[in-house]
C-alpha cells in the first residue's frame, strides 16, 4: 500500500519511527518490542537507516519488511544518501523491491565521522529524483519547523523542500519540535512557497534528560520554558520525568489535531510502554 493514499480521507494519520538495533547486536532483539509497538495499529511505520555506506541497508529492510509481511502493519523504509553512490543506491532499491517495501523515506543523512561522504547526491531532492525513475515507490521527505542546520535563512530552507516535493516527495514528515506555534508558522512558509503535499508532526516525548540533550545537540530544536521547566523539576525522578514527557507529548498533539493536521508521526524510540500511553490518550481524537 502506497501511504499517500492515507492522507486526504478526513482522518489524521498516525504513524511511528523505529530502528534497527546497533551492530553489535542481533537483529532479532528488537522483534518483541516492534510485536508490542505494531499491535497499536499505527497507519504506517518508519524504520531508520543505519549509518556507514554499503550494507547499511540491510537491517532496514529486513525490520521494514517484517513490520508488513508479519506484523500486518505498511512500512517506510528510510534510506540515505551522503555515503552511498548510485550503485549503492541501486542495489538498495532491488532489495526493497524483492522485500515488497513500497515506500521510502528519502534523506541526505547525516555525516559521519571518519567517513568520507560520495559525491553521487549532495541532496535529498537528488535522491528523491533518482528513486522516481527507477522505481514505483511512494516516496516521502523529511522537513523542519526550525529550518535545517545547514541552512542560511527560513526563505532557503523552504525553498529547498520545494525543490524536494518538485522531484517527487509526496509526503512529509517533520522532524521534532517542542513548540507547536513554531511548527505552525512553519506550515504558513510552506502555503507561501506553493507546497501543497500533506505534512505530518514530528514529536518526541522526551523520557530522560541524555535522551533530549542529544536530540537537540543534532538537530536544534529550541526548548521552550515550559519544556525546559518540566525537565529542570524532574530531572533526578525518572518516573516522574518519563511520565511528564509524555504528558507534554500528549498535550502537543491534542492541540495540533485541533488545529487540523494532516497527521502525527510519533518517534518512539522502540519504547512500546511510551508509544502505548500516547496512543490510547489520543486515539478518540484521531
Amino acid at each position: 500500500m502506497k501511504i499517500n493514499s492515507l492522507f486526504g480521507t478526513g482522518k489524521a494519520v498516525f504513524s511511528f519511527e523505529v530502528f534497527p538495533p546497533k551492530k553489535d547486536s542481533p537483529i532479532e532483539s528488537v522483534y518483541g518490542k516492534l510485536e508490542e509497538i505494531c499491535a497499536l495499529r499505527p497507519d504506517f511505520i518508519s524504520v531508520t537507516y543505519g549509518a556507514g555506506g554499503s550494507g547499511a541497508h540491510s537491517r532496514t529492510c529486513e525490520i521494514a519488511s517484517k513490520i508488513k509481511r508479519d506484523f500486518h502493519v505498511e512500512s517506510v523504509a528510510h534510506l540515505t544518501c551522503v555515503n552511498s553512490t548510485r550503485e549503492m543506491i541501486d542495489e538498495t532499491l532491488e532489495d526493497f523491491k524483492r522485500n515488497g517495501i513500497e515506500n521510502i523515506l528519502a534523506l541526505r543523512g547525516d555525516y559521519v565521522e571518519g567517513v568520507e561522504p560520495q559525491t553521487d547526491f549532495r541532496y535529498a531532492s537528488e535522491l528523491c529524483a533518482y528513486i522516481r525513475e527507477r522505481g514505483d515507490f511512494d516516496l516521502s521527505g523529511a522537513c523542519y519547523p526550525e529550518s535545517h542546520v545547514d541552512s542560511a535563512s527560513d526563505v532557503e530552507d523552504v525553498l529547498n523542500l520545494k525543490k524536494k516535493v518538485d522531484a517527487g516527495a509526496r509526503h512529509l514528515i517533520s522532524q521534532l519540535f517542542f513548540d507547536n506555534a513554531l511548527f505552525y508558522r512553519f506550515l504558513e512558509r510552506t502555503e507561501i512557497a506553493g507546497i501543497d503535499v500533506p505534512i505530518e508532526a514530528g514529536i518526541m516525548p522526551v523520557t530522560n534528560k541524555r535522551q533530549i540533550e542529544r536530540m537537540v545537540s543534532l538537530c536544534g530544536a529550541s526548548l521552550p520554558p515550559k519544556f525546559t521547566k518540566m525537565m529542570q523539576k524532574y530531572e533526578s525522578k525518572p518516573e516522574a520525568l518519563r511520565d511528564a514527557g509524555i504528558a507534554y507529548a500528549v498535550e502537543q498533539i491534542v492541540d495540533l489535531l485541533s488545529n487540523g493536521v494532516d497527521g502525527i508521526h510519533l518517534y518512539t524510540m522502540n519504547n512500546p510502554y511510551v508509544a502505548e500511553k500516547i496512543t490510547r490518550a489520543v486515539e478518540t481524537l484521531l
